[in-house]
């Protein structure tokens, strides 16, 4: 059995892999707080991750009916870009910083002029700081809490520190450490000039963890959490990454032409290439995955929080919201929503509040509201997939993860706008699932019989054929059309974008 963690920003998920039967067994969730003020500021203690770590596997251990002892190894997924820092003692400092955390916005303004402005960035990093990386968050950190700052022995991603509370031991892997901001994506290295940007003495140099490759291991859990879950002292940790990163080889992408599309509290949209993208986009992430490839990414922050404000506003359920939307018309009689409640990543808009435009007495309802929220964050998607179809990417099937995957309507609405296939894996936890299928690959390795990641993929990756989805022919013009508008209003209301 297999063990897969995934620690995002509402909640922690756990599940279980039957290696021989290629099943999950087992599935166990716990929810997070989140310390969320009106200036941006997102934040965690770490306490939570390992306390819902604890609950949510132990939920899926009772679900699978095994005994703790089947399992081998653990894989371990983490929400990226935060900022975890601990002192001498291995102590956490502070509460983490989130990648929605948009208080350090000004940071990131200040941090790419030093670096020459988006040309300046891709030339030293392969991509261009966005607000939420966890450079920003060091700068703010040291201008607003310098006794912290000045503590910093270790810095560390959630997924990194989740794994060094399992096992004691520190380090990062490449696709996770690729989202700080301070790691060049091509080479495959710190960048300790960019990060001397921050602090010149060297001192953050030498708080950063060595790097790992995605097949290896992260160690072997430690003797007093062994004894708290009830493992054997022999189980490995693998090198474990980022949400997004483990979310992909949890939908099997792994090879060109599939982009998996999740619908979480954010959105991201990705593909994996073997190669670093030679065609950059500023707005456009081409992290190094967690399969020792390369997975070009966009990022929305406003997706499932959005409707579910909307929702909310009118007391529906989801049934009801989507009964709703779906009895509006298609670019819901000329509302547009630009919903950018916590700011926006794709397009580069970190301090945007949210908008409704085109009402008039006529076409202000519930309806078209519902409908306007779903259109303008699945637009926003839009935007990123034809960014990285610029860049070459080919979209021939999309794979859709999160809650927000498990409506019809919004299938259907993601296939006529993106004129794609769509079609979600049976295990909708794509990224608990990667994590547990990547612990899978690492024994092998450690065992000394690698196998290719490809292989456990294939046999531990399904698609659900019941969810298949084509685009209509009628709908993909309807949907243009709106979507124009959506661009149309964009510019107006933010030239910049």
């Amino acid at each position: 059995m297999y063990l897969g963690i995934d620690c995002g920003t509402q909640g922690t998920k756990a599940v279980i892999l039957d290696a021989d039967s290629g099943m999950i067994v087992g599935e166990g969730y716990a929810p997070h707080q989140v310390i969320s003020l009106a200036n941006g500021r997102r934040e965690q203690d770490t306490e939570w991750w390992v306390d819902a770590l604890i609950l949510s596997y132990r939920a899926a251990l009772s679900q699978a009916g095994i005994s703790s002892r089947n399992i081998r190894a653990i894989g371990v997924s983490g929400q990226q870009h935060g900022m975890v820092i601990l002192d001498k003692t291995g102590t956490v400092i502070r509460p983490d910083k989130l990648w929605c955390d948009t208080e350090t916005s000004q940071q990131n303004v200040e941090l790419l002029e030093l670096l020459g402005g988006e040309s300046g960035s891709i030339s030293e990093l392969g991509l261009v700081l966005a607000t939420g990386y966890t450079l920003s968050k060091l700068l703010w950190l040291k201008q607003n809490e310098p006794v912290c700052f000045h503590r910093i022995a270790h810095i560390l991603l959630p997924h990194d520190y989740l794994n060094y509370w399992l096992t004691g031991n520190i380090a990062t892997e490449f696709g996770d450490a690729s989202g700080t901001g301070y790691f060049d994506i091509r080479t495959r290295q710190w960048n300790l000039d960019v990060l001397a940007l921050v602090d010149s003495s060297g001192r953050l140099a030498k708080a950063l963890p060595p790097l790992l490759e995605a097949h290896q291991t992260f160690g072997t859990v430690r003797t007093k959490v062994a004894k708290l879950l009830g493992l054997d002292a022999n189980v490995i940790v693998s090198s474990g990454g980022g949400d997004n990163m483990m979310g992909a080889i949890g939908t099997g992408n792994i090879h060109d032409g599939v982009v998996t599309m999740s619908l979480g509290t954010s959105g991201a949209v990705y593909a994996c290439s073997a190669e670093p993208p030679l065609k950059s986009h500023p707005l456009v992430a081409s992290f190094c995955s967690s399969s020792n490839g390369w997975l070009p990414l966009i990022c929305t922050m406003n997706l499932t929080g959005a409707a579910n404000r909307v929702r909310n506003l009118f007391g529906y359920d989801l049934e009801e919201f989507n009964r709703r939307a779906a009895s509006a018309p298609i670019g819901a009689e000329g509302v547009t929503m630009l919903p950018f409640f916590n700011g926006e990543r794709v397009p580069a808009l970190p301090e945007a509040n949210a908008s409704l435009l085109g009402m008039h007495s006529s076409n202000l309802n519930p309806e078209n509201l519902c409908r306007a929220v779903l259109e303008g964050t699945t637009f926003g998607l839009r935007y990123g997939l034809d960014l990285l179809r610029d860049m070459g990417i080919q979209a021939n099937e999309i794979r859709l993860i999160g809650g927000g995957a498990k409506s019809s309507f919004w299938r259907q609405m993601i296939a006529d706008t993106m004129n794609a296939k769509v079609i979600c894996p049976v295990l909708g936890e794509a990224a608990a699932l990667g994590g547990a299928i990547q612990a899978a690959w690492c024994e092998s390795h450690n065992n000394g019989n690698p196998l290719g990641l490809a292989d456990f993929c294939q046999r531990y990756v399904r698609l659900d054929e019941s969810s298949v989805i084509d685009p209509s022919a009628s709908s993909v013009e309807a949907y243009q059309q709106a979507y124009d508008l959506y661009r149309q209003r964009l510019a107006e209301a933010y030239p910049q974008a």
